[in-house]
């Protein structure tokens, strides 16, 4: 595997950190052929993710996994077939104006494939750049709903907000009937997770009703109170910012976990100190955490991770999944897309969580999720598996 050392942001080069994908780049052959003196001609991954800008972390530990999926899926070798696989990292500054540029000068080199961003804005406009180019696109951890069945050239490796809050809901299990009430701060973010709830729970019977916060709230007694008047069967709670350590003791010390299951999504390593006294009573849905799934793919890409210095994180499974993919693609592909497409679709393979589908009809992956509760440990507050939720049960409806 040959790595483009001028795309590498300093801190993620000690982490074997990457993210974007290119195939096909001249001279090109079909799989396993001849370049024309006895060399199979390379392939060109380009990855593009956020390296710097509010989300880097999150690039980073997708970045790490796509590392230790790379080695994985190629036993070691960086290799499919005799070609070498040439990495080329961007960094799209969780900007998608930025994204694109550099998406349209890797397809001017003639990449045949794009992965990665955590952004869900990136990754639409890398989508539309997809299929006007008609070039393999592998989504990353941006969970938007709108990339599944967008077009024939666009796949995702990570979850979906649908299956978060198919997760959620799992909580309360038939919604039919149940009420629901989200929690959340009065912006964009808090907005948007009440239209997910409503369209995902509400579809399902649920009755879904919103508490919406100002952003520059700092007393939650009020809010807390109201939440326990509405008699809910289950408190979803989105909330981003500084506020959320106090937002947290206010449910606790006004009772509302005694008055219903309080559930939010667990995010990454770094956020599991964030909980305060309240940490041990959430209820928390959850994509992934290292030692989650128990398989012996999570077990290879664990300890890969360790010897490179990294740990397992929220969006590790993302960037394993699509070196998996990535390598799936070019195996049975060669440099035609269309071939690449017909691998992926309706694909069913063992990874991290265990058996993961790409559903031909609109490229979902169908996975399995996690029902998780914090636990007191020696270094602090870790994850704990309370349940895996099968894959069907969070299964997004098919885009048609």
């Amino acid at each position: 595997m040959r790595v483009t050392p001028k795309y590498l942001a300093p801190a993620l080069v000690a982490a074997a950190a990457t993210a974007i994908t290119l195939a096909g780049c001249a001279p090109t052959t079909p799989a396993g052929g001849d370049a024309g003196d006895g060399d199979a001609a390379p392939v060109a991954i380009g990855m593009i993710t956020s390296q710097t800008g509010p989300l880097a972390a999150y690039g980073e530990a997708y970045t790490a996994g796509f590392e230790a999926g790379l080695d994985y899926a190629t036993e070691g070798t960086g290799e499919v077939d005799g070609r070498e696989l040439e990495i080329t990292w961007e960094d799209d500054q969780g900007n998608p104006d930025t994204a694109v540029a550099k998406a349209k000068d890797l397809i001017g080199q003639g990449t045949k494939v794009l992965a990665g961003t955590v952004v869900s804005g990136i990754a639409t406009s890398l989508a539309e750049q997809a299929e006007q180019n008609e070039i393999l696109y592998i989504s990353g951890p941006a969970a938007t709903d709108a990339i599944t069945g967008v077009n024939d050239y666009t796949f995702r490796s990570g979850r979906q907000t649908y299956q978060d809050v198919a997760t959620a809901g799992t909580f309360i299990g038939d919604a039919d009937g149940k009420k629901v009430v989200v929690f959340a701060q009065d912006t964009a973010f808090g907005q948007g997770n009440l239209a997910a709830v409503q369209a995902v729970l509400g579809g399902q019977g649920a009755d879904v009703q919103g508490v919406l916060v100002a952003e520059d709230a700092t007393e939650f007694t009020p809010f807390a109170q109201q939440l326990i008047d509405a008699q809910p069967d289950l408190v979803f709670v989105a909330w981003a910012g500084a506020s959320s350590g106090a937002m947290w003791t206010a449910l606790q010390q006004q009772g509302v976990f005694d008055a219903a299951p309080v559930v939010t999504g667990l995010g990454d390593v770094a956020t599991y100190q964030a909980y305060g006294d309240a940490s041990g009573d959430i209820s928390f849905l959850n994509h992934y955490f290292g030692g989650a799934a128990g398989t012996d793919v999570e077990e290879a890409m664990i300890a890969s991770l360790e010897e490179n210095g990294a740990e397992p994180d929220l969006f590790s499974v993302d960037g394993f999944v699509a070196a998996q993919m990535i390598v799936r693609a070019v195996r049975e592909g060669g440099d035609d897309v269309d071939a690449m497409i017909a691998a992926l679709e309706g694909w069913s393979f063992e990874s991290v969580k265990g058996e993961v589908t790409v559903r031909a009809e609109d490229h979902a992956l169908i996975q399995p999720m996690y029902q998780v509760k914090l636990v007191e440990g020696d270094a602090g507050w870790e994850p704990e598996l309370v349940e895996e939720v099968d894959a069907e049960t969070v299964a997004p409806p098919v885009v048609e």
